[in-house]
Protein backbone atom coordinates (compact mmCIF):
# COMPACT_ATOMS: atom_id res chain seq x y z
CA UNK A 1 0.00 0.00 0.00
CA UNK A 2 1.20 3.35 -0.85
CA UNK A 3 -1.06 5.31 0.77
CA UNK A 4 0.15 5.74 4.68
CA UNK A 5 -2.16 4.31 7.19
CA UNK A 6 -3.15 6.36 10.26
CA UNK A 7 -0.82 5.79 12.86
CA UNK A 8 2.47 5.94 10.41
CA UNK A 9 1.20 9.04 9.13
CA UNK A 10 0.71 10.47 12.42
CA UNK A 11 4.18 9.70 13.06
CA UNK A 12 5.51 11.04 9.87
CA UNK A 13 3.61 13.86 10.90
CA UNK A 14 5.50 14.19 14.03
CA UNK A 15 9.02 13.61 12.57
CA UNK A 16 8.50 16.38 10.05
CA UNK A 17 7.43 19.25 13.34
CA UNK A 18 9.99 17.40 15.55
CA UNK A 19 13.82 18.37 15.82
CA UNK A 20 16.11 17.95 19.03
CA UNK A 21 15.71 20.12 21.51
CA UNK A 22 12.46 20.83 20.67
CA UNK A 23 9.48 20.88 23.73
CA UNK A 24 6.11 18.69 22.67
CA UNK A 25 3.26 17.32 24.52
CA UNK A 26 1.81 13.95 24.59
CA UNK A 27 -2.07 15.10 25.83
CA UNK A 28 -3.05 11.45 26.45
CA UNK A 29 -0.60 9.36 27.79
CA UNK A 30 -2.10 6.06 27.34
CA UNK A 31 0.47 2.79 27.20
CA UNK A 32 3.07 5.54 26.69
CA UNK A 33 3.92 4.56 23.43
CA UNK A 34 3.77 7.96 21.92
CA UNK A 35 5.38 9.26 24.91
CA UNK A 36 8.32 7.31 24.31
CA UNK A 37 8.65 7.78 20.84
CA UNK A 38 8.62 11.80 21.28
CA UNK A 39 11.69 11.24 24.04
CA UNK A 40 13.70 10.16 21.23
CA UNK A 41 12.51 12.72 18.70
CA UNK A 42 13.17 15.46 21.41
CA UNK A 43 17.03 13.83 22.14
CA UNK A 44 18.73 14.67 24.84
CA UNK A 45 18.13 18.58 25.29
CA UNK A 46 14.67 18.49 24.51
CA UNK A 47 11.58 17.57 26.97
CA UNK A 48 8.28 15.82 26.86
CA UNK A 49 5.30 16.85 28.64
CA UNK A 50 2.82 14.34 28.99
CA UNK A 51 -1.18 14.38 30.52
CA UNK A 52 -2.73 11.59 31.47
CA UNK A 53 -6.33 11.35 34.21
CA UNK A 54 -5.87 7.43 34.80
CA UNK A 55 -3.05 6.85 37.03
CA UNK A 56 -2.97 3.41 34.90
CA UNK A 57 -1.60 5.26 31.98
CA UNK A 58 1.07 7.13 34.59
CA UNK A 59 2.42 3.96 35.50
CA UNK A 60 2.44 2.10 32.06
CA UNK A 61 4.00 5.14 30.50
CA UNK A 62 6.80 5.65 33.35
CA UNK A 63 7.82 1.44 33.07
CA UNK A 64 7.90 2.26 29.62
CA UNK A 65 10.12 5.15 29.73
CA UNK A 66 12.02 3.54 32.63
CA UNK A 67 13.04 0.14 30.35
CA UNK A 68 14.72 2.80 27.60
CA UNK A 69 16.50 5.19 30.35
CA UNK A 70 14.27 7.83 28.92
CA UNK A 71 12.49 9.35 31.88
CA UNK A 72 15.10 12.23 32.42
CA UNK A 73 13.72 13.81 29.06
CA UNK A 74 9.94 13.50 30.27
CA UNK A 75 7.37 15.23 32.89
CA UNK A 76 4.51 13.40 33.74
CA UNK A 77 1.24 15.08 34.85
CA UNK A 78 -1.83 13.15 36.30
CA UNK A 79 -3.77 15.51 35.03
CA UNK A 80 -6.46 16.60 32.18
CA UNK A 81 -5.01 17.77 29.01
CA UNK A 82 -6.69 20.76 29.52
CA UNK A 83 -4.34 21.93 32.86
CA UNK A 84 -1.81 22.07 30.38
CA UNK A 85 -1.02 26.19 29.84
CA UNK A 86 -0.71 26.15 33.62
CA UNK A 87 1.12 23.27 33.99
CA UNK A 88 4.02 23.90 31.58
CA UNK A 89 6.54 26.25 32.61
CA UNK A 90 6.29 29.58 31.21
CA UNK A 91 9.45 29.74 29.53
CA UNK A 92 8.46 27.18 27.19
CA UNK A 93 5.00 28.91 25.99
CA UNK A 94 5.54 29.73 22.13
CA UNK A 95 8.28 27.28 21.74
CA UNK A 96 6.66 23.63 21.74
CA UNK A 97 6.42 22.52 18.37
CA UNK A 98 4.31 19.53 18.70
CA UNK A 99 0.94 17.67 20.77
CA UNK A 100 -0.88 14.52 20.47
CA UNK A 101 -4.03 13.10 21.20
CA UNK A 102 -5.01 9.50 21.07
CA UNK A 103 -8.55 10.09 22.16
CA UNK A 104 -11.16 7.74 23.30
CA UNK A 105 -10.21 5.75 26.15
CA UNK A 106 -7.04 4.10 27.63
CA UNK A 107 -6.37 0.82 25.82
CA UNK A 108 -6.76 -2.31 28.03
CA UNK A 109 -8.33 -0.05 30.62
CA UNK A 110 -11.75 1.03 31.58
CA UNK A 111 -13.54 1.78 28.79
CA UNK A 112 -16.07 4.02 30.47
CA UNK A 113 -13.27 6.53 31.39
CA UNK A 114 -12.93 8.25 27.81
CA UNK A 115 -11.43 11.92 27.04
CA UNK A 116 -14.26 14.72 26.39
CA UNK A 117 -15.09 17.44 23.77
CA UNK A 118 -15.24 20.35 25.83
CA UNK A 119 -11.49 19.42 27.66
CA UNK A 120 -10.08 18.30 23.98
CA UNK A 121 -10.77 21.87 22.88
CA UNK A 122 -9.87 23.80 25.71
CA UNK A 123 -6.78 22.09 25.27
CA UNK A 124 -6.10 22.85 21.13
CA UNK A 125 -7.12 26.53 22.04
CA UNK A 126 -3.96 26.69 25.10
CA UNK A 127 -2.01 24.76 22.43
CA UNK A 128 -2.40 27.39 19.71
CA UNK A 129 -0.92 29.80 21.91
CA UNK A 130 1.66 27.92 23.45
CA UNK A 131 2.75 26.30 19.77
CA UNK A 132 5.79 28.01 17.95
CA UNK A 133 4.83 28.69 14.35
CA UNK A 134 4.47 25.68 12.28
CA UNK A 135 4.03 23.81 15.20
CA UNK A 136 1.96 21.05 15.07
CA UNK A 137 -1.11 19.26 16.85
CA UNK A 138 -2.75 16.22 15.82
CA UNK A 139 -5.97 14.34 16.41
CA UNK A 140 -5.79 10.80 16.63
CA UNK A 141 -9.74 10.35 16.84
CA UNK A 142 -11.22 6.98 17.55
CA UNK A 143 -15.07 7.32 17.47
CA UNK A 144 -16.02 3.99 17.11
CA UNK A 145 -17.90 3.67 20.86
CA UNK A 146 -21.03 6.35 21.14
CA UNK A 147 -18.64 9.04 23.25
CA UNK A 148 -16.27 8.72 21.04
CA UNK A 149 -18.87 9.49 17.85
CA UNK A 150 -19.81 12.69 20.01
CA UNK A 151 -16.81 13.67 20.99
CA UNK A 152 -15.84 13.21 16.87
CA UNK A 153 -18.82 15.59 15.88
CA UNK A 154 -17.95 18.37 18.54
CA UNK A 155 -14.27 18.33 17.66
CA UNK A 156 -14.80 18.72 13.84
CA UNK A 157 -17.54 21.23 14.15
CA UNK A 158 -14.91 23.45 16.05
CA UNK A 159 -11.94 22.17 14.06
CA UNK A 160 -13.60 23.92 11.17
CA UNK A 161 -14.26 26.97 12.82
CA UNK A 162 -10.63 27.91 12.95
CA UNK A 163 -8.99 30.98 10.84
CA UNK A 164 -7.26 29.91 7.99
CA UNK A 165 -4.68 32.57 8.97
CA UNK A 166 -4.13 31.27 12.42
CA UNK A 167 -3.60 27.84 11.33
CA UNK A 168 -4.18 24.86 8.73
CA UNK A 169 -6.21 22.43 9.31
CA UNK A 170 -5.72 18.76 7.99
CA UNK A 171 -8.38 15.51 7.74
CA UNK A 172 -6.81 12.58 6.68
CA UNK A 173 -8.85 9.64 6.78
CA UNK A 174 -9.76 6.25 4.59
CA UNK A 175 -13.34 6.67 3.25
CA UNK A 176 -14.33 3.19 2.69
CA UNK A 177 -13.17 1.17 5.93
CA UNK A 178 -15.81 -0.69 7.82
CA UNK A 179 -15.80 -0.86 11.47
CA UNK A 180 -15.47 3.54 12.03
CA UNK A 181 -11.89 3.43 11.69
CA UNK A 182 -9.76 5.92 13.31
CA UNK A 183 -8.57 9.16 11.40
CA UNK A 184 -6.94 12.44 12.01
CA UNK A 185 -6.51 15.86 11.95
CA UNK A 186 -3.94 17.86 11.93
CA UNK A 187 -3.67 21.21 12.96
CA UNK A 188 -0.80 23.54 11.66
CA UNK A 189 0.06 27.05 13.64
CA UNK A 190 0.27 29.53 11.21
Amino acid sequence: MKLERILPFARTLLERAISSGNYVVDATLGNGHDTLYLAKLVGETGHVYGFDIQKEAILATNKRLDEENLSERITLFHSGHEELKVKIPVEHHGKLTAAIFNLGYLPGGDKSIVTKPDTTISAIEQLLELLAVEGIIILVIYHGHEEGALERDHLLQFVETIDQQRAHVLRYQFMNQKNNAPFIVAIEKR
